[in-house]
């Protein structure tokens, strides 16, 4: 990867990261709001825009910050599994990015019918009140989980893995010979892969995942 390109990745992969905390920390505050306002209309509005929020800024943000690391982690020397820190974060993003896909299908577009034609008695019902709780918490658990991420990504703790270790053998013992790494090209076929699966899941799930709650 060349400089030029290793920045513009870096700084998509930040913007993207940065825009997810901030529409995640956006997605909190209406939360809060529809759980404790007593207005109808302010709660009702509340969970609509936290619906258009979920499906079309934190979504696109986290898939975007996902593939955006991935192709910084596998187009530069730092690898995807050389060093611990890289590791734990790819396997939270991995995390966070499914645990946002199930919570937006399976609770928020759940919350957002309920709302839409629900009189303004049933909004304050007690069987109501567990799912206004569950959207306060998942993104306050995101949150934190977000910042976990941006600590490791700064601070960079711990050191190289066992695999790591070996490759930085294998390197300086062949550094005189032809080098047999994985072709940078094929790293970025595989990423893009991994992205237009990611797409073509959140498709499905957009195109499905309503009506399969609307029963």
């Amino acid at each position: 990867m060349t400089p030029a390109l290793r920045k513009l990745t870096i700084t998509a992969h930040v913007a993207f990261s940065v825009g997810w905390l901030g529409a995640v920390a956006a997605f909190l505050v209406l939360s809060i709001a529809g759980l404790a306002s007593r207005d109808a209309e302010v709660v009702r509005g509340a969970y609509l825009s936290m619906d258009l929020i979920s499906r079309f800024v934190i979504i696109p943000m986290c898939l975007a910050a996902l593939a955006t690391g991935l192709l910084q982690a596998l187009g530069t020397p730092w690898g995807l599994f050389r060093y611990y820190w890289i590791v734990i974060k790819f396997g939270l993003a991995i995390f966070a990015t499914m645990a946002l896909l199930i919570h937006q299908f399976a609770v928020m577009a759940v919350a957002a019918k309920r709302v839409s034609g629900a009189a303004a008695e049933t909004l304050f019902s007690a069987e109501f009140g567990p799912l206004k709780t569950e959207l306060v918490r998942a993104p306050s658990l995101s949150i934190v989980l977000l910042l976990v991420v941006t600590t490791l990504g700064v601070y960079k703790p711990w050191g190289l893995t066992r695999y790591g270790r070996r490759k930085q053998q294998e390197r300086s013992k062949v550094q005189q010979q032809p080098n047999n790494d994985t072709p940078f090209g094929v790293k970025i076929f595989f990423a893009v892969i991994g992205v237009l699966v990611l797409v073509f899941v959140v498709l499905h799930l957009t195109g499905h995942g309503f009506e399969g709650h609307s029963h």
